[in-house]
């Protein structure tokens, strides 16, 4: 089975953008995912309306939610910012694993970053968890197997 998904992200640098980039053609790769079924926030900005107003605030909203509840995996960026050792996550991308927890799809979790530290509540809402250079293996992990791939997080 190949599976859709509903890829959470930052995107306000050229950073962010390039990481998010690089997650997509990871998961373009791998044969348990529906290369053409991969939904990047960044590329739907709901354009009929002027950004920023109400309408394009609901029109996103909405459309983000429903693609999180409609795809089978969320796979979610956690790099936004970083102090001293910990990876500051984006508040946007944090409700959508949030909301795919809630919904009982499956999050897998992406660090660019090689710490091991990470939130709480982040720490127990992943089937797994990739970062630094294991970020390579998205290509091959099997989507529908779902196998744990934890690291010896620290969490706080």
């Amino acid at each position: 089975m190949a599976n859709s998904v509903y890829l959470a992200a930052p995107f306000f640098s050229d950073l962010q953008i390039e990481r998010v980039r690089k997650v997509e053609k990871l998961l373009k790769k791998n044969s348990t995912i529906d290369g053409d079924n991969i939904y990047v926030p960044m590329d739907h900005q709901y354009e009929a309306e002027k950004f920023g107003t109400f309408k394009w605030q609901v029109g996103v909203f909405e459309a983000d939610v429903r693609q999180v509840r409609k795809s089978d995996v969320v796979v979610a960026i956690l790099d936004y910012a970083k102090q001293d050792e910990e990876v500051i996550s984006d508040p946007g991308t944090v409700f959508e694993i949030g909301a795919a927890f809630e919904n009982g799809k499956p999050v897998i979790l992406v660090q660019f970053d090689d710490t091991d530290n990470i939130n709480l509540m982040l720490a127990r809402s992943h089937a797994a968890f990739f970062h630094g250079e294991d970020i390579k293996n998205l290509a091959t992990y099997d989507f529908n197997e779902l196998t744990p791939k934890y690291s010896d997080l620290t969490v706080f």
